[in-house]
């Protein structure tokens, strides 16, 4: 297994959409599988990139260029940008990124005994459609977390999103009270592994990239 030479774009951790000078959504991603999927890929010898969101700072070798956002505009901008400016063989969108905006952000903070506040949320374009137009030869690999579906169901909403994003492969990951974690890799037609471990994940996912690009 080896990713000598080849140039990976991997985005990670959570993204924040603003609502007023000092309160966001959020959600709560960790981006440890992002962390893992770099730092493996780096031992792997890959020229490695990691978009990393608002998360503590982990220790990355000064090897793998990090590139640090916090706003889902900003990670928007650095994705377009580093794929229209660099040649990258692999894309590895695993950060959890917002589904809905304000309408309206606040120039001020809001005061705190305001009451019945009320916010009016839109979609935010989907960062994972635009990926294949800004570099249409990437390998792209892409996340879907799903929540209360059967498997069959959580496997036919992630191939309706590699369809429309054009992805190659699929990480379909879910937790609860019963899994912490659970994960599949897919593509359009097969089933590859399921694993409750993000480690294991990290490992599979690169060795099967690994195999289908070289």
């Amino acid at each position: 297994m080896s990713l000598k030479n080849k140039k990976v774009l991997i985005t990670a951790g959570p993204t924040w959409v603003p609502i007023d000078k000092v309160r966001v959504i959020s959600n709560i991603a960790s981006a440890k599988t992002g962390i893992l999927l770099a730092e493996l890929a780096r031992e792997l010898r890959a020229d490695v990139t990691l978009i990393l969101g608002p998360v503590g700072e982990d220790y990355l070798g000064s090897s793998i260029k990090v590139k640090r956002f916090y706003y889902f505009d900003e990670l928007h901008s650095l994705v377009k940008k580093e794929l229209r400016e660099n040649k990258y063989d692999i894309v590895i969108h695993s950060a959890a990124v917002s589904d809905f905006k304000t309408k309206k952000v606040f120039s001020e903070k809001i005061k705190s005994d305001s009451k019945n506040l009320t916010l009016d949320l839109e979609s935010t374009i989907k960062i994972v459609d635009k990926i294949k137009k800004y570099s249409p030869r990437v390998f792209l690999v892409i996340f879907k977390l799903e929540f209360k579906l059967s498997k069959s169901k959580m496997i036919e909403s992630a191939r309706r999103t590699m369809r429309e994003s054009g992805a190659d492969l699929a990480v379909v990951n879910t937790f609860s009270n019963r899994y912490p974690y659970k994960a599949l890799i897919i593509d359009r037609d097969k089933i590859f592994y399921e694993t409750n471990s993000k480690e294991d994940l990290t490992k599979r996912l690169l060795r099967l990239v690994s195999l289908k690009i070289n």
